[in-house]
């Protein structure tokens, strides 16, 4: 049964409950504190803002060359600003970081900032951080660069470049001494303008030499990591490729099966404290993915109207949030596969006209869920258990992209 085995869950909650509550053993010049802050991108102004979620009060102004699409890193410690029709990639060091110190963490804030560094390529696409490495893939240049976390944040980073056998649109994920590439179909045949579709993904070296075969996943599109795994999306299913050894990572297709409508997954979400994945499947589905239940790693999930954004909450692993375009907010839950609670927050954002047409964005900052509300002109702060507004915040111009970076520990 889907994510019967109920002591995972109660592990991970527990150690969820414990990082969230006061900290028991703290020394005397040491404080208990929670920070968050938004990172919102303007749609059709070359800004991202910087916002404390406790005050309401717009903290930092970036301006950057173009309309931007954000990704916060792993660590959180940075956002990066991608501007494909600039060729350029902006990053804004979050002025948070947490560290560990065994029975406790330690929070430093600073004033956030944008970092001098400019990344530029041919339309960069997908960024993907993990650990403390970046790729960032460019979609037009025929490569992908490699660079470190920390030394990006040191402005000084040491940028490699890696040779994707031809421009297409697709994405690179570090996994420990390899590199995840998608492939792209080199005999496909290709209308001028247009780029090649993918075929599958290349594992390589770190110096940058394919291992193995190319593992075939048609149409390769969107990526996750979970734990230690790393998830695809596919025609003909979703393509996991867990850490191996001597020979490297191993490649697996959990295929769709008979059970699923026509449909493919082509945006992923991993989970946190559970090893799980959350994936679209079509307009108006969700689907729940376990990968490792061999007879139903499926579980679909239908929605009352088409889905506009998704989020899972990193610190209470049995929650996910999707917006539909009716302007309702939907909590689910992914032990059981049902929507647990529903209120709408929004007008309607109908689905209908261009992909990247102002519509809401979702992120989650401790309790609260962020919602963009463009034609409002409004970021919603939503209570994640009751999902009542608690209170909005006013941002000028069309709030759109949003990302949260905080979190909880000591300051001394």
């Amino acid at each position: 049964m889907f994510y019967s085995r109920s002591n995972h869950l109660l592990a991970a909650t527990s150690l969820v409950c414990a990082l969230l509550l006061p900290f028991s053993s703290l020394a005397d010049d040491e404080v208990a504190s929670e920070t968050w802050r938004l990172f919102v991108a303007d749609h059709s102004l070359p800004v991202v803002r910087a916002i404390d979620v406790a005050s309401g009060k717009e903290i930092g102004r970036f301006d950057i060359e173009g309309y931007a699409s954000l990704s916060l890193s792993q660590s959180g410690r940075t956002v990066f600003a991608v501007q494909g029709e600039k060729n350029v990639v902006l990053a804004v060091d979050t002025g948070i970081s947490l560290s560990d110190h065994g029975d406790h963490r330690d929070i430093a804030l600073s004033d956030p900032k944008l970092i001098a560094t400019v990344i530029k390529g041919e339309k960069p696409g997908h960024v993907v951080s993990h650990a403390n490495e970046v790729t960032i893939f460019y979609d037009r240049g025929g490569k992908f660069d490699l660079l470190s976390e920390a030394d990006l944040l040191q402005n000084k980073p040491e940028i490699r470049a890696f040779d994707t056998t031809a421009a297409h649109h697709g994405v690179a994920v570090p996994m420990g001494n390899h590199l995840l590439v998608s492939a792209p179909d080199l005999n496909a045949p290709v209308k001028e303008g247009e780029l090649p579709p993918r075929l599958g993904l290349r594992i390589l070296d770190r110096e940058g030499k394919q291992v193995g075969q190319i593992g075939t996943c048609t149409g390769l599109h969107g990526e996750a990591t979970s734990a230690r795994l790393v998830a695809f999306g596919c025609e003909e299913g979703v393509f996991i490729v867990r850490p191996g050894g001597v020979d490297g990572p191993k490649m697996e297709m959990l295929a769709y099966g008979a059970a699923l409508p026509k449909g493919k997954v082509s945006t992923l979400l991993g989970g946190t404290f559970m090893q799980f994945f959350l994936g679209n499947y079509g307009e108006q589905n969700i689907v729940l993915i376990d990968p490792d239940d061999k007879t139903t790693p499926y579980r679909l999930i239908e929605l009352p109207t088409r889905r506009v954004d998704f989020v899972l909450d990193p610190a209470k692993p049995q929650h996910a949030y999707v917006l539909t375009e009716d302007g309702r907010l939907h909590l689910i839950d992914v032990v059981d596969g049902v929507i647990a609670k529903s209120e709408r927050v929004t007008e309607p954002y109908s689905k209908d006209g261009h992909w990247r047409d102002p519509r809401p964005r979702l992120a989650v900052a401790g309790k609260l869920i962020a919602i963009t509300d463009p034609r409002q002109s409004k970021v919603h702060l939503v209570d994640g258990e009751t999902l009542k507004e608690v209170r909005d915040i006013h941002v000028e111009g069309q709030p759109f992209a949003i990302v949260s970076a905080g979190g909880s520990g000591a300051t001394h």
